[in-house]
């Protein structure tokens, strides 16, 4: 089994959320659902995603890597 950090981003209106999870891949095996994250980090992802929904940029902040809010840009006419 093979393990490797990578980020996944989570959007939940104008906030983004950068999580660091685990990516396994089971080496071993070529069939199922590779490359997947633990059910640790699934929930991880999950507990980000609803601090974002409801508002608490502060929970979010201490569950992930980086918080943004997204800026529109406005189109030249």
């Amino acid at each position: 089994m093979i393990a490797r950090l990578t980020k996944r981003l989570v959007r939940e209106g104008e906030w983004v959320a950068e999580v660091q999870v685990r990516l396994i891949e089971d080496v071993d095996k070529q069939e199922g659902w590779a490359p997947y994250v633990s059910l640790e980090d699934a929930y991880k992802l999950d507990d980000v995603r609803e601090a974002l929904r409801e508002g608490d940029i502060e929970l979010a902040s201490k569950l992930a890597e980086n918080v943004y809010r997204l800026t529109p840009v406005a189109r030249a006419s």
